[in-house]
């Protein structure tokens, strides 16, 4: 009976110090728990100089009607001039940006196969990238959809909004399965800054 008992009390210690460690944000008020939607932690992240995680959360596709992604994060110095430079002046530009990164990483993986002498990775998917403007009264942003060229039907949207606060650029990313929930959810952010 004592063994049990120290054993649980270890478990309960060890558990009570593996949560301490971990620092979940405030959440994002408009996408509570009660809907499907958790926090994630955001206090142990080691981020670049000038990148702070405000508050990020997901909602999983067994505990939602529409799995979805958001998070606010905040730029600060060079940062905050290179992001929102990139947000406003040309967005679609960013966008290819990531699908050559995305591409020059496939030739590099390819490659390596190649000189080990194993079967080569199958060919990526192609897709295809839209960029709209979302701009409203209280925030600029876009709208980026994916599509699979593939797979007809299958597709990632991504809504971004953003805006000075002082010296700092804060951005809310929402990231949905259809326009009207990344848009949605990425408002819920925006409030919630």
């Amino acid at each position: 009976m004592r063994s049990r008992f120290h054993v649980a009390l270890l478990a309960l210690a060890a558990g009570l110090m593996l949560s301490a460690c971990s620092h979940f944000g405030p959440g994002i008020t408009e996408l509570p728990a009660s809907q499907g939607w958790q926090p994630l932690p955001i206090g142990a992240w080691v981020l670049n100089d000038g990148l702070e995680a405000r508050a990020m959360a997901f909602c999983p596709r067994d505990a939602c009607d529409r799995q979805g992604f958001a998070a606010i994060v905040s730029f600060s110095g060079a940062r905050a001039v290179e992001m929102e430079k990139a947000l406003s002046e040309s967005p679609a530009a960013l966008g290819q940006a990531f699908a050559r990164l995305a591409a020059e990483k496939a030739a590099e993986r390819r490659k390596l196969q190649k000189a080990l002498k194993r079967k080569p990775e199958r060919k990526p998917a192609r897709s295809a990238t839209d960029v709209l403007r979302l701009d409203s009264p209280d925030a600029r942003g876009i709208l980026v959809t994916i599509r699979s060229l593939d797979t007809p039907g299958r597709r990632a949207v991504t809504a971004i909004l953003y805006g000075r606060e002082n010296e700092r650029l804060v951005v809310a990313v929402a990231v949905a399965g259809t326009a009207d929930a990344a848009r949605h959810d990425a408002e819920a952010a925006w409030r919630s800054r």
